[in-house]
């Protein structure tokens, strides 16, 4: 018996805002408000990667990567201000490029949008440039007539698809894989079902797991009129007794709450394992690259950086799941390359990060607490410790 190979199936225009529109959840009302300011955000996004370029030839490297994931984002957007107009998708590319329709399986698909063999991408040229321009002109005029509320139509819709395309074409990217990366980035940050990892250390020698279970309280304590943070677990002291090491009080003397969120929910972090005696000695490689020094300091480097956004963010109070800025959530990404937490997708990283911030709050205000964890259901709570 053999195996087959599941057949390549292009992806369809119908398809790509189906899956689309599934993730536009934005609690408007159907207004088009939303989707328009996103259409016109995003295609300035764009022109400023190609300034980007032109501005730093040599040192900007994510030039291309970032092409096709704006280039997404537009189509995203151009998605939803069809959907919302009640304009199939499929009609306005269509009624874009007419020439170059024609259908698979009875379906429009985004590769017939373009041409067979496609130009390796580049450098940005004249031509792109004169092109994306083109697309921001259509765009604001979408904007602007839709601000004195005239309807919307599919031509008009058009003419923004048509420049899409050119730009497409001429930046050497196709529109299907700028579509795919665009769902896929939407369901790392908004899948419709969430799908848990396996713990990160799943395969690693019982003992050098982190623990799926874990208690641990946290208080002030003053010694010889200096206040410092301890830490117990089952009843004896772990850890360095800590201030906030900063000119100005920002009780940062509770960091190692977001380290414990890191644990439960993440299954990870380089600078638990170091305080319970818990690196992966059997696997010298493992222990050297993820749970060596290196590690311990990304992962300090990250939670300070987080903890400068949510002073800002009024420490992610009121916030829920969806609700932290994308932006940030990449930025973690980046700082975790290379190592194993990048494995992690971004939405459990948002629930790491608010259960973190949920007990520092608490903290805060009670100045000590019970922190629960528990590594199987991917939750950390905290209660009044008397």
């Amino acid at each position: 018996m053999t195996e087959t190979t599941p057949e390549f199936r292009p992806l369809s225009i119908a398809d790509y805002a189906a899956q689309a529109s599934l993730s536009d959840q934005h609690s408007d009302g159907g207004s088009l408000a939303f989707p328009l300011l996103g259409l016109f955000g995003e295609t300035g996004s764009l022109l400023s990667e190609v300034k980007k370029k032109q501005r730093d030839r040599i040192s900007y490297r994510g030039y291309a990567s970032a092409v096709v994931e704006e280039l997404g984002d537009v189509l995203w957007y151009l998605a939803a201000v069809a959907s919302r107009t009640g304009a199939p998708l499929s009609d306005v590319f269509a009624a874009a490029a007419p020439e170059r329709v024609h259908q698979v399986n009875g379906e429009l698909t985004l590769a017939a949008l373009q041409p067979p063999i496609m130009p390796r991408a580049g450098e940005p040229t004249a031509a792109f440039e004169r092109t994306l321009l083109k697309l921001a002109g259509q765009v604001g005029l979408l904007v602007s007539e839709n601000g004195g509320r005239s309807a919307i139509t599919v031509s008009r819709l058009a003419g923004v698809a048509r420049a899409l395309i050119q730009a497409a074409d001429e930046a050497g990217v196709t529109l299907e894989a700028a579509a795919i990366k665009n769902l896929a980035k939407i369901d790392d940050r908004w899948p419709r079902e969430r799908h848990f990892p396996e713990p990160l250390d799943a395969t690693a020698e019982p003992e050098e797991r982190l623990p799926r279970r874990l208690a641990v309280e946290i208080f002030e304590r003053q010694v010889r009129g200096r206040t410092y943070v301890f830490q117990r677990c089952n009843g004896i002291n772990i850890g360095d007794r800590l201030t906030d090491n900063a000119m100005t009080a920002d009780d940062y003397r509770f960091h190692d709450v977001f380290h414990y969120a890191y644990v439960a929910v993440l299954s990870w972090s380089p600078v638990i394992r170091a305080l319970l005696r818990l690196k992966r000695k059997s696997a010298p490689k493992v222990d050297e690259a993820q749970d060596g020094a290196r590690a311990t300091l990304i992962e300090e480097g990250i939670t300070t950086w987080i903890f400068g956004q949510a002073l800002e963010l009024d420490l992610f109070a009121g916030m829920k799941p969806g609700d932290l800025p994308f932006d940030l959530l990449k930025h973690v990404r980046q700082f975790a390359a290379g190592y194993e937490a990048e494995r992690c997708p971004l939405w459990l990283w948002e629930d790491a990060i608010l259960q973190g911030y949920a007990a520092f709050r608490f903290l805060r205000e009670h100045r000590r607490g019970r922190l629960l964890l528990d590594m199987d259901s991917h939750q950390m709570m905290i209660e009044p410790l008397s």
